[in-house]
């Protein structure tokens, strides 16, 4: 048997490193767990960790083992039950694998699925990975409330911790040759014309000549030991300076419908929606600014809680909360100033004619100014006249208009991810 011993230190942070790459290589299992989440928690749950299960068949290591080796006879027995392609059933796997799902049984083992915790912050991670606001561009910087420290070369002070070893060996090394280079080179040139005196028969040496010669060559060597290894004029030291980090301002607008038309099972699915792409501005856009708004007949510009938590009702009329929006634009986030963004949900219910108001509003007053624009329609049944008229939006403004639709709750996380996720440029 072979035994492989890694002798390598653990570094400071090396759990942290084993958890990244265990996360890694079970990716596609902590996607799908953390979207089947989603679906299932409830509003105040969202953002919390979750329990992953990873079938055991997965968790296999790889492993070293010696090849089979040498010439091997064997005598197969005939085949007549199975043919190409068929698949065996593991042993164990009716009873005793502990996959559940099978009768009782006197006989069989094997191992439970694996199962571990992911945190706030991992969860997060997975459920938000490659999304981001569309078409986003630089506009005023919000100030320079950030910075990030950055290399700006080498420096003659600093704090010990700023240490550029290698630089600092470079310059005592340096010094170091050109403070004795020409005695070494003396040095060198005496102790050949000693050996060369030393060399010479008894009768032919000058002794005289070998004494001063040594005396000379102790005195080149006392010089040369009294230069210092390392002076404090070699020490060098990494400058770091903070560089202002450029942030593009950004402002988020979410219209959410809460008319008599809306069910509380629709609001729910509604705040949802929202929820997630609060939670995502939140944690992607620190600099992002969002504005509420909830419209029913008429419409209100409402803080986070009121939002979500309240209960207030009444008619339809969509195009009360496209009127505030341009009228909240035009007020505090100029287009030159701002990146702007919409996302609206709705039951696709409106009072008669609103929705040809609706479509004038967007296409004269906000599209030209928004840099992405998402519509989320929450209804199991047809499209009404508010979806006809927010396609015609969408031809005239492809790549900066979005609009989906939710039938039930498992809809939105996939959805959301759709109208968020990361474009390929071509």
């Amino acid at each position: 048997m072979s035994y492989i011993i890694d002798r390598r230190l653990n570094g400071k942070n090396k759990s942290t490193v084993n958890r990244q790459r265990f996360l890694q290589r079970y990716k596609a299992h902590i996607k799908k767990a953390v979207g089947e989440a989603m679906n299932s928690r409830s509003i105040t749950d969202m953002e919390k960790g979750e329990r992953i299960s990873i079938p055991t068949r997965d968790i296999s290591e790889p492993v070293f083992s010696h090849g089979p080796g040498g010439h091997v006879d064997r005598v197969l027995p005939g085949n007549k039950q199975f043919s190409t392609g068929d698949r065996i059933p593991r042993q164990g796997q009716q009873s005793g694998s502990g996959g559940g799902g099978g009768n009782a049984s006197d006989s069989g083992e094997g191992m439970d699925e694996f199962v571990f915790q992911i945190s706030q912050e991992e969860f997060l991670d997975f459920m938000f990975e490659g999304l981001q606001l569309p078409n986003m561009v630089k506009r005023r910087l919000a100030g320079n409330e950030s910075f990030q420290v950055v290399r700006a070369g080498i420096s003659n002070e600093g704090t010990p911790g700023r240490l550029n070893v290698v630089r600092s060996l470079k310059a005592a090394h340096a010094r170091r040759i050109a403070l004795t280079g020409s005695k070494r080179r003396n040095l060198h040139l005496l102790e050949e014309e000693l050996e060369q005196e030393q060399s010479k028969d008894v009768t032919l040496r000058d002794q005289r000549r070998i004494d001063l010669l040594q005396r000379e060559i102790a005195d080149l060597r006392s010089r040369v030991k009294r230069v210092p290894f390392l002076d404090d004029f070699d020490l060098k030291y990494n400058l770091l300076i903070k560089q202002p980090r450029p942030r593009s301002r950004a402002v988020m607008f979410c219209l959410m419908d809460v008319s008599g038309s809306m069910n509380q099972a629709t609001k729910d699915m509604a705040k949802r929606f929202f929820l997630l792409l609060y939670l995502f501005l939140q944690r992607s856009y620190e600099y992002t600014e969002v504005v509420f708004i909830r419209h029913h007949t008429s419409a209100k510009e409402v803080d986070e809680e009121e939002f979500f938590y309240s209960r207030e009702t009444g008619g339809t009329i969509v195009s009360s909360a496209l009127k505030l929006m341009r009228t909240v634009m035009r007020e505090r986030y100029p287009a030159s100033e701002w990146n702007i963004y919409g996302a609206q949900a709705s039951d696709g219910d409106n009072w008669n004619d609103d929705s040809s108001t609706c479509h004038k509003i967007l296409i004269d007053d906000i599209m030209p100014h928004v840099q992405y624009y998402s519509y989320v329609e929450i209804t199991p049944r047809d499209h009404q006249a508010l979806w006809e008229e927010y396609e015609s939006v969408k031809a005239l403004f492809p790549e900066h208009f979005a609009m989906e639709q939710i039938v039930d709750v498992q809809d939105i996380y996939p959805v959301f991810r759709q109208l968020f996720s990361q474009k390929v440029s071509a």
